[in-house]
């Protein structure tokens, strides 16, 4: 037994004893890369979104829906799809492990959530990405269940929103991933010819076959401050010209100053704007 443990410092009527120290609880404080600590309450009711300095921290499709749906409340599209394994895919783990490990971890069933409600009063499809599972990568799941989405959005003609986070393509599915991108391309094809409106909010990261594809064929395509958006990430690049690349390369600013952006949206006004974008697009459409 430690001598020590049963010993108590005693001054001026205080008792402290050395064995009851208590630890903070974790996960209540958030720290912004610039060093600001913000209280996980005052986050959730500021949309994760640092009051300080008005850094975005990463949040997933829970968060996306409560922030987006009136009250909360919506009807969640394909919740028990999920990928199997066509290649029988092992690299430091077979990919039924790692896919099982991520749905218990997450609770997710995949790296997308999609379903339909009220964003203030207007009806709308919003399907979002969640990075937490297997770095958000575009695997046949997530590929399909945003068909699906553009098509119930299409049948019911919703304005469709589609919330990117994402690494790309997912290796462990090889050429069952990237065929996602010509599907989800040819399906909101149908929806523009529908004239059905699409939007596009990318968050970071937004990279790889997913950048390729339906996250930059909006007929809006917005983004988050500060989001990294491309195809191959920076140091790939610059890798392999051998060159320094511009300041802020891939930032959402850089992209909207060269065109590749309609607008950048902080979170905390998100659903504003998109309900002033859609009664926008709906009386000039009247």
């Amino acid at each position: 037994m430690d001598s020590m443990s049963w010993f108590k410092r005693q001054n001026k009527g205080i008792t402290t004893p050395t064995t009851e120290k208590k630890d903070t609880p974790s996960g209540l404080w958030k720290k912004t890369p610039a060093g600001h600590i913000v209280h996980i309450k005052e986050l959730r009711n500021n949309c994760y979104v640092s009051p300080n300095d008005s850094y975005h921290f990463t949040i997933g499709s829970k968060e996306y829906f409560e922030i987006l749906f009136d009250d909360n409340e919506f009807t969640e599209l394909d919740a028990e799809m999920s990928s199997a394994d066509p290649l029988n895919f092992v690299d430091s783990k077979p990919y039924t492990k790692r896919n099982t490990d991520s749905q218990t971890k997450t609770g997710l069933k995949d790296a997308l959530r999609s379903g339909y409600g009220k964003v203030n009063g207007l009806d709308m499809v919003v399907a979002c990405m969640d990075f937490d599972f297997i770095g958000g990568s575009m695997g046949s799941v997530v590929g399909e269940k945003i068909a699906r989405a553009i098509d119930f959005a299409r049948i019911h003609r919703y304005p469709l929103l589609v919330i990117s986070r994402s690494g790309g393509a997912r290796m462990m599915e090889a050429g069952f991933s990237l065929m996602q991108m010509a599907k989800t391309s040819a399906k909101l094809a149908l929806l523009s010819e529908a004239k059905i409106p699409y939007i596009s909010l990318m968050a970071d990261p937004t990279t790889g076959g997913v950048s390729a594809s339906f996250a930059m064929l909006g007929d809006f395509n917005i983004s988050e401050p500060g989001a990294l958006i491309g195809f191959a990430g920076p140091r790939i690049i610059r890798e392999t010209i051998g060159k320094d690349l511009p300041k802020d390369f891939q930032t959402a600013e850089f992209l909207l100053e060269h065109g590749f952006l309609d607008f950048i949206v902080d979170r905390r006004r998100l659903k504003e704007k998109l309900t002033l974008l859609i009664k926008m697009l709906r009386d000039t459409a009247n």
